[in-house]
């Protein structure tokens, strides 16, 4: 079969049978068969190359000798929290019903257990359902370490030590990345979200130290089984980086679920005692806690892949340098997703990879475009955006901008009682009506955020949305019926808005 391969930076058509592509064992190793690899090595493989790709064992909780088909969104991120986060919001839903007319008794227990057991399943399911996808597409997979030897080979450490040595005409690097532990005394006594989906127990009291995603979504999920949640972070409101006044919206609800919130507030030691953990804050208090999650960052699984011996570049956090087409340094060595710390969501991660694909075997020529992707927190309820927010509307434009916001009590809220408020906001361009930004806090804003993404993407205007007719009754129809500006404020260009949020 014919296929077009990028060689030094041009697309040249490559004969399947030619003697250049015979040279080498495979068209394409990857290393890493998490959602990226595994995008990657099934858009080759369409493309007629040859692939081969490298994981580490399976297992529920990562370590830099283990792994498993899927990745951290499968086994250990996206895919069993979000099964929590279900799970955890039957406690809310439950107490919703009651005045919804289901009589229940004053107490429904909840089996931690049976859930933890669920989540086992599935994420072991889908381990198999990749690995058996990988085979269908023609994909030789190895279990075991792999690393880089030279421009155009790897070695693969097997189970039982043996080592293995391909060649390959491009090597794409998908290994991701992995949680990290502040550096305190005590920090063995505190666990990263790895372990906090597979706890044996469900926490008691629970301290999470992190004002970011998996913080905030971990705080939800804990609250909404029951256990008492301390949520420590070092600024004043949580998730920086998001929209500041979605960001208020977040805190007012985790308080209102019962969450208690330190801002500005760091850890500065863990104790063990005969009563939990002692956590100690920089302000002097002391918390008693069964379970201490840092949910403090992560960082680009980089280390043992032997990159700076082959000449790969890395930047001063371990991620692997790539140009706008993901190729490194090294013309032949490519990488995708967290391990180069561009922007670390698994459709990102998706798109690398299949752009890298296309460009390389597909004779495409494509790079990723970043602007305008959508994102969760699937906090209880969930925030979800597209494009800037108002602080980023400021910062890159020079013209007016108008800001128009929502605030409203949810239908389903209007009978249960729960005083909980859904935001809404657009953020347009005063001279173009083009809507730069929407943001959303409340029930589905995922679901309903996907679709406004498409609306961005194709550089809707204002009075775009506001032709667009809603569907009634939902939460949804509020994007198209903002009619009164909120407020008008000034783009300062490249000047950065002064916030201590």
């Amino acid at each position: 079969m014919a296929r077009k391969m990028l060689i030094d930076g041009e697309a040249e058509l490559a004969q399947g049978g030619g003697e250049e592509v015979s040279n080498f064992d495979f068209d394409l190793f990857i290393i890493g068969a998490g959602s990226g690899g595994v995008r990657a090595a099934r858009f080759s493989s369409n493309f007629g190359a040859k692939v081969g790709i490298c994981e580490l064992p399976f297992h529920p909780i990562s370590s830099e000798t283990i792994g498993g088909v899927g990745g951290t969104c499968v086994i250990r991120g996206c895919v069993p929290k979000k099964i929590l986060v279900y799970g955890a919001s039957f406690g809310g839903d439950l107490e919703d019903a009651r005045n919804y007319g289901w009589e229940l008794s004053e107490k429904v227990d909840f089996n931690w257990k049976k859930l933890l057991q669920k989540k086992t399943d599935e994420i072991n399911r889908l381990n198999g359902l990749y690995k058996r996808m990988l085979s269908n597409w023609g994909v030789k997979l190895f279990e075991g370490e792999g690393k880089i030897v030279g421009p155009n080979e790897v070695e693969v450490t097997q189970l039982d030590g043996t080592k293995l040595s391909y060649t390959a005409k491009h090597i794409l690097i998908a290994t991701g990345s992995r949680a990290q532990r502040p550096n305190i005394p005590g920090q063995e006594l505190g666990i990263t979200s790895d372990e906090a989906l597979s706890l044996e127990d469900l926490p008691k009291h629970a301290v999470v130290l992190g004002g970011g995603y998996i913080a905030v979504e971990f705080a939800s999920i804990w609250r909404g089984m029951g256990s008492t949640v301390d949520l420590v972070f070092r600024k004043e409101l949580p998730l920086r980086g998001f929209d500041d006044e979605m960001r208020a919206a977040v805190a007012r609800n985790l308080e209102g679920r019962g969450i208690n919130l330190h801002p500005r507030t760091n850890l500065t030691q863990l104790i063990k005692t005969e009563d939990g953990i002692k956590v100690i804050t920089d302000h002097g208090e002391e918390l008693i806690a069964d379970a201490v999650l840092f949910a403090t960052g992560r960082a680009p699984n980089s280390k043992r892949l032997n990159l700076e011996t082959v000449g790969v570049e890395l930047d001063n956090t371990g991620a692997i340098k790539v140009d706008e087409y993901s190729r490194t340094s090294i013309p032949s060595i490519w990488a995708v997703g967290d391990v180069t710390n561009r922007m670390n969501l698994t459709p990102v991660a998706l798109m690398e990879a299949s752009y890298f694909a296309k460009t390389v075997f597909g004779g495409q020529t494509i790079k990723p475009d970043y602007s305008n992707i959508p994102y969760a927190v699937f906090s209880i309820p969930p925030l979800s955006v597209v494009g800037l927010s108002e602080e980023q509307a400021i910062e890159q434009t020079n013209g007016d901008l108008l800001v128009f916001t929502s605030t409203f009590n949810p239908m389903k809220n209007t009978i249960s009682g729960r005083q909980e408020k859904t935001v809404m906001k657009l953020v347009v361009d005063a001279e173009t009506d083009k809507v730069l930004g929407a943001s959303m806090c409340g029930p589905d804003a995922p679901e309903i955020m996907q679709g406004i993404a498409v609306a961005l993407k194709c550089g809707a205007t204002k009075a775009q949305f506001d032709s667009t007719v809603g569907i009634h009754p939902s939460a949804a129809e509020e994007f198209v019926t903002m009619r009164s500006v909120t407020r008008r404020v000034a783009g300062t260009g490249s000047v950065k808005p002064k916030t201590n949020l």
